[in-house]
């Protein structure tokens, strides 16, 4: 038995120094891992710094580019829209001249003659309302009462319809002004 513990002992001890060797290798691969990290992690890093500000120059080009395009397109804007302002009044100055070549009436002269439609009306209106008051007269019940009252009747209503002739004779002079 002491053969086999002898035997024990020395595979523990070979073990033992495998495992102590085996942790030796593990931890140098470890530093040298961390070593080699840091010597590339230094090299990436520069890179990535470098690449970064490259990133950073387009970004600035991309931005300038984008700020003339926005002026360029701003100016065409403009420029478009006093053309077509320029264009809709020749097509209504040309438009407003055909319609007068053919006879059609311009706005202006719609509105004067609805105006003096107006004045006409009103006029019209007035004779109307003094046609109203003016009384009428009764018939006498005699005959020679009729007689009289038809002699005092024509004069009244000659000097009735003397004011309606002025008033009719001066709303046809308007009438010729607002024409002319």
């Amino acid at each position: 038995m002491s053969k086999n513990i002898k035997e024990l002992e020395q595979e523990e001890e070979a073990l033992a120094r495998a495992v102590r060797s085996s942790a030796q290798q593990i931890w140098q691969a470890g530093l040298g891992a961390f070593a080699k990290a840091q010597a590339e992690g230094g090299r990436e890093f520069t890179r990535l710094v470098r690449d970064g500000s490259e990133l950073q120059k387009r970004a600035r080009q991309v931005e300038d580019a984008t700020d003339t395009v926005a002026r360029k397109a701003e100016r065409a804007s403009r420029r478009t829209s006093s053309s077509w302002g320029k264009l809709e009044q020749v097509f209504e100055e040309r438009v407003a001249r055909a319609l007068a070549t053919i006879g059609v009436p311009a706005r202006g002269e719609v509105e004067a003659l609805a105006q003096r439609v107006d004045a006409l009306e009103r006029t019209l209106a007035e004779l109307a309302a003094e046609r109203r008051q003016v009384p009428a007269v009764k018939p006498a019940a005699k005959t020679a009462a009729k007689a009289a009252t038809k002699a005092a009747a024509k004069p009244a209503a000659k000097s009735a319809a003397r004011p309606a002739a002025k008033r009719t004779a001066a709303a046809r002079a308007a009438g010729s002004k607002t024409r002319a």
